[in-house]
């Protein structure tokens, strides 16, 4: 297979695997997502005028918090689902997939990327793309999972390894010309080498806050590489990983179920992500 094949491929399967889940995400992996926002917005200076662009806007969450700074205010997504559930809470959203964007050169002042350069084929074109949006000195700013994952993302893969799962071979597998560093060096340095100036990038750890059936839907709802993996198995695999999802819990358990009263495990899952910034 060719770069450029395996690249048609994996953004194949990216929009495969989104495609009829926006609501799932909604109610499950894009609460995880949401974390990291503000300081995404701080990093990209958005406040009162900007003009942002939200690339990848999922159910709007960085576009909400934008509008709600004052900023001026665009979104796309790849996804129709997702692009129809952020004009649901208001935001002026569209369907475009990277890394071709409709829009002229220089026009935003500021553009925000929440968990996205990871779900597209070619990473540097993107960003060009991103860049090629923004006016000179605008800013972007960015987040990814790091390399140095938090235990609560191995949660789901440790109880899909434990029940007998099987992945299928149609998952997304990004070319290894096109990979890189998933640390603040490599990140940096990939913002560097698509033209942008001043490229910072840092960690950002902390503990997501869920319940074993929030957590779980996601995956059962396909959402992801892990909602994949566990939507392929036959059913008796997937009560063997529902099984052992719930021994698993236990490490991550806030033991707030009798305080709460609603009968719902509470968990504290580590996450660990980078967030990424630079100048046009």
């Amino acid at each position: 297979m060719t770069i450029m094949d395996a690249t048609e491929a994996f953004d194949s399967a990216e929009r495969a695997m989104w495609d009829g889940r926006a609501r799932a995400y909604a109610d499950s992996f894009a609460l995880l997502c949401a974390h990291p926002v503000p300081e995404l917005l701080d990093a990209a200076r958005v406040s009162a005028g900007t003009r942002v662009l939200d690339v990848g806007t999922g159910p709007g969450t960085a576009a909400l918090a934008a509008l709600e700074r004052g900023a001026r205010v665009r979104a796309v997504d790849a996804d129709p689902g997702m692009v129809a559930a952020a004009r649901a809470r208001g935001v002026p959203a569209e369907v475009a997939v990277l890394p071709r964007l409709p829009f002229a050169d220089g026009e935003f002042d500021a553009v925000v990327a929440n968990f996205v350069l990871n779900h597209v084929g070619r990473p540097r074109t993107a960003l060009a793309e991103l860049r090629r949006v923004l006016r000179p000195g605008g800013r972007l700013a960015l987040t990814l999972w790091s390399g140095r994952r938090g235990a609560g993302q191995d949660l789901l893969g440790r109880a899909c390894a434990a029940g007998g799962a099987v992945p299928p071979s149609y998952l997304p597998r990004l070319a290894a010309d096109e990979d890189f560093p998933r640390t603040t060096a490599g990140l940096a340095g990939l913002l560097t080498g698509a033209g942008f100036t001043g490229a910072e990038a840092a960690e950002s750890a902390w503990d997501h806050r869920t319940t074993v059936e929030e957590w779980w839907g996601g995956a059962a709802g396909g959402v992801a590489t892990v909602g994949l993996v566990v939507t392929s198995q036959d059913p008796e695999t997937v009560v063997r990983i529902r099984r052992e999802y719930e021994r698993l819990c236990a490490e991550f358990s806030t033991g707030d179920r009798e305080r709460d009263g609603d009968g719902e495990g509470r968990l504290a899952l580590p996450h660990v992500a980078l967030l990424g910034a630079a100048t046009a």
